[in-house]
């Protein structure tokens, strides 16, 4: 058979490619992490027993805020990555903004408060388990990140993998902040970002493996 003879017969069954199919996978896909994160976290953890109360404070808002900045960052990176040929536009930009933010705020507390103080405000009472439950709670959106990604195009598979993973870390943070009783911008602005950072470092590792064409 002619190379034009295949071409003609693979062109023959080519059908259209549904509009807006990747952003309906990846809409599956952070619907799919949210409930699974809620449901590991009331299996695991539960709601705060305070919840009503804290939800009257600003700063419980804040950390909500800041969780679901990133998440909205993340899904626009990751729309990006699962492009062939996309560059990142501002996206890049607008994922630094909600560090930053928090970054500003934390330096800002530690500055008003006493040097005895310090120590307190980074570590709190839950520093050795947030990052760990954070990540284990981003465990489900990785996953569906990932099978999202795998019905696209991504050409840089260790940044679009590793942007799988901050997604489903800031999904992870979003849903564990309904339990942590973590206010301070201090230890939000170390432990909650390491806390995305380990599936971010995950889902870089599994990109090249997982989505390879």
């Amino acid at each position: 058979m002619k190379t034009d003879e295949l071409i003609h017969l693979l062109a023959a069954d080519a059908t259209p490619v549904a509009r807006h199919r990747i952003e309906q996978r990846f809409a599956v896909a952070t619907l799919a992490g949210v409930v699974g994160a809620g449901m590991a976290l009331m299996a695991w953890f539960g709601l705060r027993p305070d919840l009503a109360q804290a939800a009257a404070l600003p700063m419980f808002w804040g950390k909500l805020m800041f969780a679901a900045s990133l998440a909205v960052a993340g899904l626009a990176l990751l729309r990006r990555m699962a492009r062939p040929g996309a560059t990142l536009g501002l996206s890049a930009w607008w994922l630094a903004v909600p560090p930053l933010v928090v970054w500003a705020m934390a330096a800002w507390a530690l500055w008003q408060a006493a040097p005895a103080e310090h120590l307190p405000l980074l570590l709190g009472s839950t520093w050795r388990t947030c990052p760990f439950n954070i990540a284990a709670l981003s465990a489900p959106a990785l996953a569906a990140c990932l099978w999202a990604l795998k019905g696209a195009a991504p050409t840089r598979l260790a940044w679009s993998g590793a942007s799988a993973g901050l997604l489903a870390g800031a999904l992870g943070t979003l849903v564990y902040a309904l339990h942590c009783p973590e206010m301070a911008a201090p230890f939000l602005a170390v432990w909650y970002l390491l806390g995305m950072a380990i599936p971010t470092a995950v889902g870089a590792a599994l990109g090249p493996r997982l989505l390879r064409w």
